[in-house]
């Protein structure tokens, strides 16, 4: 199949050099920290949670760079699965666009359910079908009136988060000094009792695991890259801010609650979904003695899980549509309206968030944790196929005797980066289940929920191979010319 840049119906340049920064900053910043993170500190302690996110956001650095390369040279609304296609196999090219579009269907249904929990917050006595019905009406009627309502939406979503994390900061910075409420308790938490590491390697390698799922949504700047007006100018810019994202929100974000709150305080461990009144972000909002902080951080989580689902439907859709277009899914599916929207597959992917509905039949907190493991493992496998991806682009790049000055934006320590990532993630991927072992009784169920995405992933592969007979692409071979556009 032929890449045009300009086909009969094509997708809109609708997203600004504002919303590609804003969906590069607010991609990951949800319920990973504003709720995990309480039980990241617990677990492991203030020092081994600050290891561990640290870790992992050295590895989506290297990723998110893996991705703007490719992504600046040629920019596609389906990126993971066309460089997958492109540069390694087609068939590795169909399981990555599959299991990308199961991953994010999946995640609006989970992102529902979560929603009507927060809901509940304030109407407890509501039936969870109603609020799912409402919010996923909400993100369809976003997606459905252009890519500019989906980009200015995750514009003000992002905005919402990355104001309540600065505020989160500096109130958290003048707490430490003694500057708000008088006491000083400096960084003592970090050395109390067995701190900074009380649960040893053993811990830090729990929350490293649990760090990527808070990480998760970074790479949509890659899907959104094929929208924008400008993206060899605006994919680089978004890219280099993920880094100081991570640095400046995640990393400060953890050293203030360690500072404030001690990691044996129990309310950390119980941090989730289900009580938004112990969140660490509303713990140290109390203590500075802002009495209302539970019901702000709970319409900010519940932006930031809107915000989720918005993406989901957004980035979903159209890996779909491009899956159609090459031939990979139904071909209804790759038809577009007269406003550039993929309404087709737009409709495919909301039905899969009518699973929320199943919140109200079969409990909220029981649907929300299943398709959350579900659907997590798959995130990771996008990883590990953006990793495998950019190593065989540039590796042909080489072979076929081109400059490294072709590239718009290149991505440093190659091929240091996308190997690292690559031997993370398959470290993820793999110790997902070790709790399970630990245990005296091994849960099969929930071995089967987190592992799911695994053998689907395998057998879309090898099953598209043998159908298909396709192989490996020889480097020479493989095609870096059709697709790639000239900006001015």
């Amino acid at each position: 199949m032929q890449y045009n840049d300009t086909p009969p119906a094509s997708l809109k340049k609708g997203l600004k050099a504002r919303h590609m920064t804003m969906i590069a900053l607010g991609g990951s910043i949800g319920t990973g920290l504003f709720l995990a993170s309480g039980g990241a500190v617990a677990q492991a302690g203030p020092g081994g949670a600050l290891l561990a996110y640290a870790a992992v956001g050295i590895m989506v650095y290297f990723l998110m760079t893996s991705l703007g390369e490719m992504a600046t040279y040629m920019p596609e609304s389906g990126s993971f699965n066309t460089y997958a296609g492109r540069f390694v196999d087609p068939a590795f090219g169909f399981a990555m666009g599959w299991n990308f579009w199961f991953n994010w269907a999946v995640t609006i249904a989970a992102e529902l359910a979560a929603a009507t929990l927060l809901i509940k917050y304030w109407f407890p006595d509501s039936h969870s079908g109603w609020w799912s019905l409402l919010f996923l009406a909400l993100i369809f009627a976003l997606n459905a009136l252009s890519v500019k309502g989906y980009g200015e939406s995750e514009y003000w979503f992002a905005m919402i988060k990355i104001i309540t994390v600065i505020v989160f900061l500096i109130v958290g910075v003048l707490m430490i000094f003694g500057i708000l409420n008088g006491e000083t308790p400096g960084f003592s938490n970090f050395t109390a009792g067995d701190a900074p590491f009380p649960g040893g390697f053993l811990s830090i390698l729990g929350v490293f695991m649990a760090a990527g799922f808070s990480f998760q949504g970074t790479e949509l700047i890659g899907v959104a890259a094929g929208e924008s007006e400008n993206p060899r100018q605006n994919v680089p810019r978004a890219v280099r801010q993920i880094f100081w994202r991570i640095l400046f929100f995640y990393i400060l974000a953890i050293i203030v609650i360690g500072a404030l709150i001690p990691y044996t305080n129990p309310d950390l461990l119980r941090s989730d979904i289900t009580d938004i009144s112990i969140s660490p972000f509303t713990l140290v909002f109390e203590k500075a003695g802002l009495v209302i902080a539970a019901s702000v951080m709970n319409a900010v989580i519940l932006t930031s899980v809107l915000s989720a689902g918005n993406s989901g439907m957004y980035a979903a859709t159209r890996v779909l549509f491009v899956l159609a277009k090459e031939g990979k899914a139904p071909r209804f599916l790759g038809r577009l309206n007269r406003r550039g929207i993929p309404m087709n597959a737009l409709l495919m992917t909301a039905s899969v968030g009518l699973l929320a509905f199943l919140g109200s039949l079969l409990g909220d907190g029981v649907v929300y944790t299943w398709l959350l493991n579900a659907s997590g493992m798959c995130g990771f496998i996008t990883w590990v196929g953006i990793a495998v991806s950019h190593y065989r682009f540039r590796r042909a790049f080489m072979a076929q005797g081109r400059s490294l000055n072709e590239l718009p934006f290149r991505a440093r320590w190659f091929p240091f980066g996308p190997l690292f990532a690559f031997v993370l993630c398959i470290i993820v991927i793999i110790g997902q289940g070790a709790d399970a072992f630990i245990s005296a009784q091994i849960d099969w169920a929930g071995l089967t929920a987190v592992y799911l995405g695994v053998p689907l992933f395998l057998l879309l592969w090898f099953g598209y191979n043998l159908v298909r007979r396709t192989h490996v692409i020889p480097l020479h071979e493989v095609d870096l010319d059709t697709g790639t556009r000239t900006e001015h």
